[in-house]
């Protein structure tokens, strides 16, 4: 769950304080992160919607389990800001204040967290994805295929819906004023590990070796240029792998602020006592929901078959849904085996069902 600022009754009285300075936890932002956050909704889920029916065309097309990975990032970034941004912040703090029953608060502090977890490592499976197709193209012909993409996301989002349910109990650090005990403890580490630090141990490992691999394959192309006939040109770095970096990174950076912070109110000065801490909060939750919503440019700068699906689902055109005719190059030599094949067997077919003449011997003169 993302914690928003709301004003919080101290039951710590610190000597030289007046109650009116102990009762409020001041938000230097004011009426910025509403007006941030519905800007962010109204932009983000018709984007990520945008996105997802382009995404949906190019796997429904090409059928390649990159797509039907990237739907899931997509679906459940929707899932994010309509949990966390909506319901939690909009309807639950800046509308109802949060004054609404405690069992509903905790429920939907569950469900964020399960669309926090799943938005998050929906993106493990297609970092897995790309690093066994450029390091091990021969396995990625034999695992990758639609059917399997399905089961791993299926997989992957129940265990992502599952790890929500501890966070039932997960204290707000914006009106809670006593210390953070135990428990508060073990599920703000739990949290920070699931969310940032596992992931971005997967990400950092992965894409160090897929950079490796390109490396050592750019090398090796170049000594055979230098040692024998000029061959093909160097690999460069495919749009598919630039589009997981740019994910990943941009993921590491945004969240970043948002892990030192929770740790910095665990260990050193609460949220509820700091100003400075509330602020620093404020900000790392508004870059941290800021990742809901750019994939989609993106998509846009790296792609350009996502561009012309794009474009196509604005225009309301339906032949995204079917191949190409800039493919028939691609197909000529698929077409051209079947034809061959089709025509030698029909003129096996044809001498088979043919009837052999008997030789006729020759009559004497």
């Amino acid at each position: 769950m993302i914690d928003w600022p709301n004003v919080t009754a101290s039951g710590h009285r610190e000597p030289g304080l007046k109650p009116e300075e102990l009762q409020r936890s001041k938000c230097v932002l004011g009426f910025i992160p509403v007006i941030y956050y519905s800007i962010l909704l109204c932009v983000g889920v018709p984007v990520n919607i945008l996105t997802a029916v382009a995404l949906s065309r190019l796997a429904s097309r090409t059928k390649k389990a990159l797509y039907y990975y990237l739907l899931a990032v997509t679906g459940s970034d929707i899932l994010s800001q309509l949990f966390i941004i909506f319901v939690g912040f909009l309807l639950e703090t800046a509308v109802f204040h949060r004054d609404v029953p405690v069992l509903l608060l905790s429920s939907v502090s569950a469900a964020e967290f399960a669309a926090n977890h799943a938005s998050i490592w929906s993106t493990v499976p297609l970092t897995v994805d790309r690093y066994v197709a450029l390091c091990h193209p021969l396995l990625h012909r034999q695992i990758s295929y639609p059917a399997r993409a399905r089961k791993i996301i299926m997989v992957v989002l129940s265990l992502s819906f599952a790890s929500g349910v501890p966070f039932f109990w997960w204290s707000d650090m914006w009106r809670n004023s006593d210390p953070p005990t135990s428990l508060d403890t073990v599920l703000i580490w739990t949290h920070v590990t699931i969310i940032y630090f596992l992931p971005c141990s997967i990400f950092l490992v992965l894409n160090s070796l897929i950079i490796h691999t390109l490396r050592v394959r750019q090398r090796q192309q170049q000594c055979e240029e230098e040692s024998g006939p000029k061959s093909a040109p160097p690999r460069r770095l495919g749009k598919t792998t630039a589009m997981l970096l740019a994910i990943t990174s941009v993921f590491s950076v945004l969240w970043a602020p948002r892990t030192i912070v929770v740790i910095y109110h665990l260990y050193v000065s609460s949220v509820h006592r700091d100003w400075r801490v509330h602020l620093a909060y404020d900000l790392s939750n508004m870059l941290a929901m800021l990742n809901t919503a750019v994939n989609f440019f993106l998509y846009c700068f790296v792609s350009k078959p996502f561009r012309n699906a794009v474009r196509d689902v604005v225009l309301l055109r339906g032949g995204a849904l079917y191949p190409r005719r800039a493919l028939p190059q691609q197909q000529a030599p698929t077409n051209a085996s079947i034809s061959s094949l089709y025509s030698g067997n029909n003129k096996r077919s044809q001498r088979d069902s043919t009837p052999l003449t008997p030789h006729r011997p020759k009559k004497p003169s």
